[in-house]
């Protein structure tokens, strides 16, 4: 069988060893998979021409073999990268935690700045059409990702929808260290028992 790969992409000011990425590799890599999680640049200051060229150069070529799991503006950079792959190249699949088009509650006008650029539209007709599954994972209290951004991951992507209860953004400062979901779900789209 094929190398499965899955590259777990981080959000604005995540690092690899941050949230949940650890733990998620560690089972993920214990389930056969080889997990890749790159230290995206600059990621106090994410910007979609440093980030996007980034996620290409580490995963080289895709193919129905490739997973990503994205947590917030990982998310984003996945979208944008799945929407610059030449023709016909496919992907396994995506699992999207707290992923979102538009931000709210940012702290100050520099942030605001930064999500500017990525809440710039993205071509969801090409992103689908290398993306055969995806599942998008929100929290019914994230301070900065409002469930209606899962209108579009559901209308326009086809993703499936799961609603987690009061994780808030998924990460280290809510206390989530590890995220059984997001397992379950990467299993679910590479379809591992």
């Amino acid at each position: 069988i094929m190398n499965r790969r899955v590259f777990i992409v981080h959000g604005w000011g995540g690092s690899p060893t941050s949230d949940f990425f650890p733990w998620l590799k560690e089972k993920l890599k214990e389930k056969g998979f080889e997990v890749i999680i790159p230290l995206m640049p600059d990621a106090d200051s994410p910007k979609i021409e440093n980030w996007v060229p980034h996620i290409s150069k580490m995963v080289g070529k895709v193919d129905e073999n490739t997973f990503f799991v994205g947590h917030s503006m990982g998310c984003q950079a996945i979208l944008r990268f799945l929407g610059g792959l030449p023709k016909n190249k496919k992907v396994g699949g995506v699992v999207f935690v707290a992923g979102f088009f538009k931000l709210m509650h940012l702290e100050d006008n520099e942030s605001e700045e930064i999500a500017k650029q990525w809440e710039a539209p993205i071509d969801l007709e090409k992103v689908i059409s290398h993306l055969p599954k995806s599942i998008a994972i929100f929290s019914d209290n994230d301070p900065y990702v409002s469930l209606e951004n899962k209108n579009k991951f559901a209308n326009e992507l086809g993703s499936k929808i799961i609603i987690e209860h009061a994780m808030a953004h998924f990460n280290e400062g809510a206390g989530i260290t590890r995220l059984p979901i997001a397992l379950k779900s990467v299993l679910e789209i590479a379809k591992v028992v």
